[in-house]
């Protein structure tokens, strides 16, 4: 009998019977859940939405939420609109603050919901091509601690492929009633809305663990290395003498199969494989050769600079318009998900020769192909195909025709308007049509990429092509390195590293993280990561904020991935890689309790949360998230008690969840020791904010890694790089030390002059550091 965790299977070498003889039985029973692991299982394995809702509330009272509504209306229903300002409420009975949470939970289930999905197409297609049984391995003796998000929230250690999809189809259960709750007539509750949130990116941290562990076992990549390849990235990194693919997306599986194709045909070299967005950067894990070009917002200029002779595409974060694009410079779009068929017909089951026929003739612009090994050998054929004939043919205008069109510009202000970074585009346009177009270059680095210029000029101007043209020069020097995204990460480095983190003796964790939709361009995601390295605290950052830390060079012309070393200890900067590798973030802390603290970590969520929240240091910065993927990455962060400051747009979201200094009774923990309660501050003061400057958030980021658990030394170091960071920012003292200092020890000795007198202004008194905890059983178990 062979037993695995998806199936039971009996097979028999020979059965007789009366009526006959069988030979080589096999027969498959069912599903098992099951394996073999030492630690007994919590209170809470694969919990439905109401098991934690007593820890997200609690979570809640400190963290009340501050809603930011686009408008007073509700319209899910016929019913509607329904007018909610000023205290009504809906036909339905639903209020303002009700509503505005529901809306904050479709959004984290659609992110959750991408992510889930994503895991199932992936770890379904690694099963065809692997098996069942194919052995999950991300870091090798490096890690024995691997899935620790599975671990925790499930209560199953996953050994195989085949166990993911137990954990999958648990996932999905959980989703779809989180988006049954969202119903009209359903939850009406705004903190059990928020709850659900908390559930839905709990939800969407397992299948990004899914997914990355998938991938990294099948494809070998990089398995928790420190010091994996520095690659290329930037426009100017390409080669457009030879045949180029574009992939964008974010899963990589068609991706690959043009990597094994050109290998399989002695091509590699011959043929550039380029990419955009998480696809990107688990194509640079696969193969160290291919090219980076940049976040989601490099799409239209890299498409409209004509090198792409073959675009791909798979899903997530593809611009909705690309067939259009692709069309503009004569390149045919080959679309791989059925998430994005781009309304394209699917030729999956046609040979390639017809479907290659037909996209270099022209006779179709692109097509559908499910199979990615089939994508790998039209994409590369096409490529080598097309590029004759189309002559890398450009959508952007040459440097006389862009004073033409500028010339055409009545200065209407509508660009300006509609512009999310509120660029001065009519100005700037006008100054090129008088024959300087350098003050146009200029907002390159700032420009998102969105369009939305174009599509509001009047006089049908092509604005951000004009851009493009201006800054023809600097796109073609775009050279930059980024490291190939590592995985995990290593369990010995949890063990250097957890007793300085907890102990607040390293200041503190900063995760860059989330989308390109920064308010001043990438330069000022790459200085904050810089700043806090410099500052010895540890950087981890994956997908599209990955790249803008490696889009810019200091003095000596170093990116930030040669200036720091890649390890997880003070002063290093670590790429985890895409989107999914977020789960190696929110794992490392986890497993700081479980490696370094030896909490139980099967099914163990509240204990472990607790113990993340009062005394690991992280906080995550998204400084350009706009997609509901984003929001659901961060709420499974906020259910682990750590906070997420967003850039200036991230106040779109709706809601933030903040909490009041000037409430003291909200700031109590229990001393696990004694079971007293005890004073302790602000520490972290909210959970979900949103900054306007960057300067405002590294002093955020700084203050909220603060934790109840800090030793003297440790909130001392603390305390001087908030202080510093304040200082640098308003040109004065912040005036909530006191909050902060728990005895004279704790102060910096560099600052006691400045700082006791502040302390005694504000009629400070000593307190003592607790064993902290916010969960009364754990009280209990200490006196045990």
């Amino acid at each position: 009998m062979t037993v695995n965790r998806k199936n039971v299977t009996l097979t028999l070498d020979e059965l007789k019977s009366n009526n006959g003889s069988l030979k080589n039985l096999q027969v498959s029973i069912g599903s098992l859940r099951g394996e073999e692991w030492d630690e007994e299982p919590g209170p809470t394995p694969m919990p439905s939405h109401t098991d934690l809702r007593n820890w997200d509330r609690m979570l809640l009272s400190r963290y009340k939420p501050l809603y930011l509504p686009f408008c007073d209306l509700c319209c899910l229903c016929t019913y509607g609109k329904c007018d909610l300002s000023g205290g009504k409420k809906g036909a339905c009975g639903i209020g303002m603050e009700a509503q505005q949470s529901r809306i904050v939970l479709l959004a984290a289930c659609i992110g959750a919901a991408t992510h889930i999905s994503h895991a199932r197409h992936l770890v379904t297609h690694l099963i065809e091509q692997f098996g069942r049984r194919k052995p999950l391995d991300i870091g090798g003796d490096s890690i024995d601690t691997e899935a620790p998000i599975i671990r925790l929230v499930c209560g199953i250690k996953p050994g195989t492929l085949g166990d993911l999809e137990i954990v999958l189809d648990y996932c999905e259960r959980q989703v779809t009633e989180l988006l049954a709750a969202a119903h009209t007539g359903q939850e009406g509750d705004a903190i059990d809305f928020e709850s659900k949130v908390f559930h839905a990116g709990t939800m969407d941290h397992v299948g990004l663990e899914v997914a990355d562990i998938a991938q990294i076992s099948a494809f070998s990549f990089p398995k928790a290395d420190p010091d994996a390849s520095l690659v290329k990235l930037g426009l100017g990194t390409v080669d457009s003498t030879k045949p180029v693919i574009l992939v964008v997306g974010h899963n990589v599986p068609p991706a690959i199969g043009i990597i094994d194709y050109t290998r399989e045909q002695n091509l590699s070299g011959a043929i550039e494989i380029t990419g955009i967005c998480c696809t990107a950067i688990d194509l640079t894990r696969y193969d160290p050769n291919a090219k980076i070009i940049g976040p989601i917002s490099w799409q239209l200029r890299y498409i409209r600079s004509g090198v792409p002779d073959v675009i791909v595409v798979d899903e997530q974060c593809v611009r909705a318009d690309l067939l259009d694009e692709a069309q503009k410079i004569n390149a045919p779009l080959i679309a791989t998900s059925s998430m994005n068929c781009s309304g394209l017909p699917d030729r999956t089951d046609d040979e390639p020769e017809e479907i290659i026929a037909d996209l270099v003739s022209g006779k179709t612009p692109g097509v559908l192909i499910l199979d990615p090994e089939k994508v790998g050998e039209v994409a590369v054929r096409t490529a080598m195909a097309v590029m004759n004939t189309r002559k890398k043919f450009r959508a952007i205008p040459t440097p006389e025709e862009l004073i033409e069109l500028a010339k055409q510009c009545g200065g209407c202000q509508e660009c300006s308007r509609v512009c999310p970074a509120g660029l001065p585009l009519a100005i700037v346009m006008q100054q090129a049509g008088q024959g300087d177009p350098s003050a146009l270059a200029s907002l390159y680095d700032t420009c998102i990429g969105c369009g939305k210029c174009e599509d509001a000029c009047l006089k049908e101007i092509p604005v951000h092509s004009a851009i493009l043209s201006a800054a023809d020069s600097q796109i073609q020097g775009e050279r930059f390195n980024v490291r190939a995204g590592r995985g995990a990460i290593q369990d010995i480095e949890i063990r250097e590293v957890g007793g300085p983190i907890v102990l607040g003796e390293i200041p503190g964790v900063v995760a860059f993280v989330g989308c390109a939709n920064f308010p001043n361009g990438a330069a000022e995601v790459a200085e904050m990561a810089r700043e806090f390295a410099r500052r010895r605290y540890i950087v981890v950052t994956s997908g599209c904020s990955a790249m803008a830390i490696g889009m810019h060079r200091n003095e000596d012309g170093q990116t930030p991935y040669e200036e720091f070393h890649g390890r997880f200890d003070a002063g290093g900067i670590v790429n985890v890689g895409s989107c999914v590798s977020n789960a190696h973030i929110a794992g490392a802390t986890i497993k700081i309790a479980s490696i370094f603290a030896k909490r139980k970590l099967r099914g163990n969520y509240e204990e472990i949360a607790d113990y993340v929240y009062n005394r690991v240091g992280a906080v995550g910065i998204a400084w350009g998230a706009m997609s509901q993927k984003a929001a659901a990455i961060a709420a499974g962060f906020w259910r682990l008690g750590i906070p997420v400051i967003v850039g200036p747009h991230g106040s779109k979201y709706r809601r933030m969840l903040l909490g009041r200094r000037d409430k003291p009774d909200d700031w109590f923990v229990y001393d696990s020791r004694t079971g007293e309660k005890v004073q302790v501050g602000p520490v972290p003061e909210h959970l979900f904010i949103a900054a306007e400057t960057p300067e405002e958030a590294m002093t955020l980021a700084a203050k909220l890694c603060m934790r109840p658990n800090d030793t003297s030394r440790g909130r001392s170091m603390k305390l001087t790089n908030y202080i510093d960071l304040y200082k640098r920012l308003y040109d004065r003292m912040p005036d909530d030390i006191n909050l902060f200092v728990r005895s004279q020890a704790d102060v910096p000795v560099t600052m006691k002059e400045q700082i006791l007198p502040i302390l005694k202004e504000k009629g400070y008194t000593e307190q003592s550091i607790p064993d902290p905890t916010i969960l009364k059983s754990q009280i209990r178990t200490a006196k045990e």
